[in-house]
């Protein structure tokens, strides 16, 4: 579905890569930490990914100069739409267990993922798609990168984004917020929410709503494949788009028979 890049462009905060053996480590030093209830000190987010790559190369970052004490901006470039651009906020405090232990799904909150540029990169490729229609992005992570694509290039109706961890989409909130100051989303609404697809509070209340719904990558998780089939099909009015990005094979074929 992508294009590949041959750009040099760098990882960001939140997209660096760790080895093998070192992330492997890492994971087992934090399961030893939380059997003892304690807090990693040194352990970053990302060092617990098991991504094998950085990127597809398929966005340019740039500094902002505006580092925080749990985030850092940066500017994300297409290389090949460049005059679409938006600033993104990424997290580079360290694991904290508790939050590990209580919080839903936090692979949102480890990095952005390589898969969610590919479908930033396609909604940008075919955004006339999108005009006048709802969209509804799911599982976006810290970033929601893709939603945030439709929002800046395309002439949509209204674009939702949303996550199930409230960390990310607190700080989707902020990103939306700096975004919408900085004058560049073209959608007549952008907003962000808490959506777990096995809540039915939460999907309940959007049911019926979306011309589209996207995700990249959601099917980590194998317990919430069957909950994910049932909110698209609820969230969806009947003339319903689906567009999925998904590295895995395996996990398509469990998806299709869920």
């Amino acid at each position: 579905m992508a294009e590949a890049a041959g750009s040099s462009s760098r990882p960001a905060v939140g997209q660096c890569e760790v080895s093998g053996a070192g992330a492997a480590r890492a994971r087992w030093r934090l399961l030893g930490q939380v059997l003892k209830k304690k807090h990693l000190k040194d352990v970053h987010l990302q060092q617990v990914s098991v991504r094998r790559f950085t990127s597809f190369n398929l966005f340019l970052i740039e500094d902002q100069n505006t580092e925080e004490e749990t985030g850092t901006w940066v500017q994300y470039k297409s290389i090949f739409y460049p005059e679409y651009s938006v600033s993104l906020r990424f997290h580079n405090g360290l694991l904290n267990v508790k939050e590990v232990l209580t919080s839903f799904d936090n692979t949102g909150n480890v990095c952005l993922w390589p898969s969610e540029e590919v479908l930033a990169y396609y909604c940008l490729k075919h955004n006339e798609t999108f005009r006048d229609l709802a969209v509804c992005e799911l599982g976006g992570g810290m970033t929601c990168l893709a939603g945030l694509m439709v929002a800046i290039s395309a002439d949509v109706k209204e674009v939702l984004l949303t996550d199930g961890n409230e960390k990310a989409i607190k700080n989707v909130n902020e990103i939306i917020t700096r975004n919408q100051n900085a004058g560049v989303f073209k959608a007549q609404k952008v907003s962000s929410c808490v959506l777990r697809w096995d809540n039915e509070t939460d999907v309940s209340q959007l049911e019926g709503h979306f011309d589209i719904v996207m995700c990249a990558d959601c099917l980590f998780l194998d317990q919430y494949r069957a909950s994910l089939v049932d909110a698209i099909k609820r969230l969806l009015q009947p003339s319903m788009v689906i567009w999925m990005d998904i590295r895995s094979w395996h996990g398509l074929s469990n998806y299709c028979n869920s």
